[in-house]
């Protein structure tokens, strides 16, 4: 029946879509033309249309007028992506790219890579709000040769952008649950000058006992234009403290924890005809301190600081050959702790640990005959725990039409066990030092088609993976009937290196943009569906009980509807549907309701409207939550 009720979802949307042309308003015949949204790699810059990768792309403008309030949130509509949210507003989320681990994606914010060395379930502390954010791009699939290393499954770049119009912002919510937050932001551009600085609060009493959180987020951005380029300034700050109900164990429901993130990076872009230079230096600093039993901090408290130092320099360079890129990066990771330490490190007390990574990216994008472009590249990595490896790999795209797009890409990825991974001692987890890194193979093919707002897309994509890393336990049973042990007769979770795992997936998607096909006020805006499948399967099979890697998704469907309602009013409504292996499956509504009128703004939402029960992971989610909300802008 669940099931059922998923394909009827589905199946209203796809009624709305043949009844599209009946509620087109008479009164418009103009159609428009969107502006190409160009691709951000640290080296190339690339129209989306003439990618040879399977990329998905949030704009802004998307951003702000659909039902969410955070980066996870935004994240959970895109096909392909797997977020695994632990509590609401980006309390804490895990994500992951085509049944990959939480470990395996590569978050980047304007390229920076924020990979933590303690964890990956502090990737999405990211230190922005998602009203800074100008576009999310998510390239999937090996990412190595573009971005280095932990790019294994893919990687998302969150891009933002100082506003050109002097403007100041002022945001206001509430909602179920004590839920609310407000935002303050102000853009100071000026000529060869910009600015911009937001602060946001969020708090919640939470939906049930010890979800409650309070997350504080300050964010300034800066561009000066000096000589033939522009000095680039960025920097971030998150806070968050929140009650963490089952969020690591159903054991002990009283876990809670604090984070703390910080980034800072200044840079230079050096724009010169056909030579562009980007050098930059960043620093990012991440506290944690996690209590398991909130009443009793004594109990069992662990504490970790993390800082990454970096600097990298990227360069293109385009010749009657085609356009070169090269780059340079070095990466100190230095983390101090009271429960990551080796087994040479004393018992008590703090440890300390560092790591160093050098990188070399090179990469030459060939144009032959006009239609066909090949882009083959190669990164060199030295890793102080590991040595030097090289991981290449090549794109190719042939334009079959104006609008038909072919494309193809084969790759090298890798992965860097965490200190988690290596060192981490507790009731549940064990780590294990001798871990290797995961290394993949992967390959897509696919077709694209874009033409008068009319997108579609098919992808088929198959991921070799050797050495894959995951938390993994003998199952232990009892001597009398042979049936498994109650989880807490069970032994500790440890990662290894346990098995080669081969997966295969179908992503195939349908966007339609009415404003294009019929006219810019046209009744029906944007209507998108997709479906991802996944299939992985363990080369070598043994008898164990999976943390992580055995609840990747099976099915994923999304779909999502934005319409006018009467004048100014308007509706957006997406769902997502996901099959689990190993959970059960469920699917979610989210909807939001927008009034404008100038400057001002006025919109209520409703998360999970059809008030399901649903896990993520192993913490309950939240049922039906209103959202309202009002948004002023003061332009001077």
């Amino acid at each position: 029946m669940k099931f059922l009720s998923n394909l009827l979802g589905c199946a209203f949307l796809q009624i709305l879509l043949v009844v599209i042309p009946v509620y087109a308003q008479e009164d418009s015949t103009q159609t428009i033309e969107l502006s190409e949204i160009i691709i951000q790699e640290n080296r190339f810059e690339t129209p989306f249309s003439q990618t040879s990768r399977n990329i998905e792309v949030v704009t802004r403008k998307e951003l702000q007028n659909s039902p969410v309030q955070s980066v996870p949130e935004a994240l959970s509509y895109i096909p392909g992506v797997d977020i695994r949210q632990r509590g609401p507003l980006n309390v804490q989320a895990d994500v992951s790219l085509r049944g990959g681990t939480f470990d395996q994606t590569l978050i980047l914010l304007n390229g920076i890579k924020l990979s933590d060395p303690q964890t990956g379930h502090h990737l999405l502390n990211i230190p922005v709000n998602i009203d800074n954010i100008e576009q999310i791009e998510v390239l999937k699939g090996p990412a190595a040769r573009i971005f280095g290393q932990n790019a294994f499954s893919g990687a998302i770049n969150i891009i933002t952008k100082v506003p050109d119009q002097r403007k100041v912002t002022l945001d206001a919510y509430g909602g179920s649950f004590g839920t609310y937050g407000l935002t303050g932001a102000v853009a100071l551009p000026t000529k060869g000058f910009k600015q911009y600085l937001s602060y946001s609060y969020d708090a919640s009493d939470g939906y049930m006992e010890n979800t409650d959180f309070k997350i504080n987020n300050l964010f300034y951005q800066s561009d000066l234009d000096v000589g033939a380029g522009t000095i680039k300034v960025f920097g971030g700050f998150i806070d968050k403290k929140f009650g963490a109900n089952s969020f690591y164990t159903t054991s002990f429901p009283g876990q809670y924890e604090e984070t703390t993130a910080l980034l800072i990076s200044a840079g230079y872009q050096y724009n010169n005809h056909n030579l562009v230079i980007k050098p930059r230096i960043y620093w990012r600093r991440h506290d944690d301190e996690f209590l398991l039993v909130r009443e009793n901090p004594d109990f069992y408290r662990n504490l970790h600081t993390t800082n990454v130092i970096g600097s990298e320099v990227n360069g293109s360079y385009r010749s009657s050959l085609g356009l070169t890129g090269i780059g340079l990066e070095y990466r100190r990771e230095l983390i101090k702790s009271n429960n990551l330490r080796r087994p040479d490190q004393p018992s008590e007390g703090f440890s300390l640990n560092d790591r160093d990574n050098v990188g070399i990216f090179l990469e030459h994008q060939f144009e032959i005959l006009q239609h066909l472009d090949i882009t083959p590249g190669v990164y060199f990595n030295y890793f102080s725990d590991y040595g030097w490896n090289y991981f290449p790999g090549i794109d190719a795209g042939y334009q079959l039409t104006s609008s038909l797009r072919a494309f193809g890409n084969i790759g090298k990825s890798f992965r860097i066990p965490t200190y988690t991974d290596l060192y981490y001692v507790g009731p549940d987890n064990v780590g294990n030092p001798d871990l290797s890194p995961e290394e993949a193979t992967s390959f897509e093919f696919g077709l694209r088609h874009m033409k008068n707002g009319v997108r579609l897309s098919a992808v088929y994509f198959n991921r070799d993976a050797t050495n894959l890393i995951d938390y993994v336990r003998e199952i232990r049973l009892d001597e009398v009937s042979g049936q498994p042990l109650p989880d807490s007769l069970q032994g500790p979770f440890q990662p290894k290196n346990f098995a080669n795992v081969n997966t295969q997936g179908l992503e195939l998607s349908a966007e339609l943009d009415f404003r294009q096909m019929i006219a810019k006020n046209a009744w029906i805006k944007n209507i998108f569906l997709s479906y991802n499948y996944l299939n992985s399967d363990l080369q070598d099979q043994v008898d164990f009980q999976s943390r992580y890697f055995i609840d990747n998704l099976r099915h994923q469907f999304v779909a999502s509807i934005r319409h006018s309602i009467f004048k100014n009013i308007e509706h957006n409504l997406r769902m997502r549907y996901n099959e689990r292996v190993g959970m059960e499956d469920y699917y979610v509504m989210d909807s939001r309701i927008s009034w404008n009128h100038k400057d001002l703004k006025l919109y209520g939402e409703v998360t999970n409207l059809t008030n399901q029960e649903y896990r993520e992971t192993i913490t309950q989610m939240p049922g039906r939550w209103f959202r309202f909300g009002v948004q002023y802008q003061i332009n001077y």
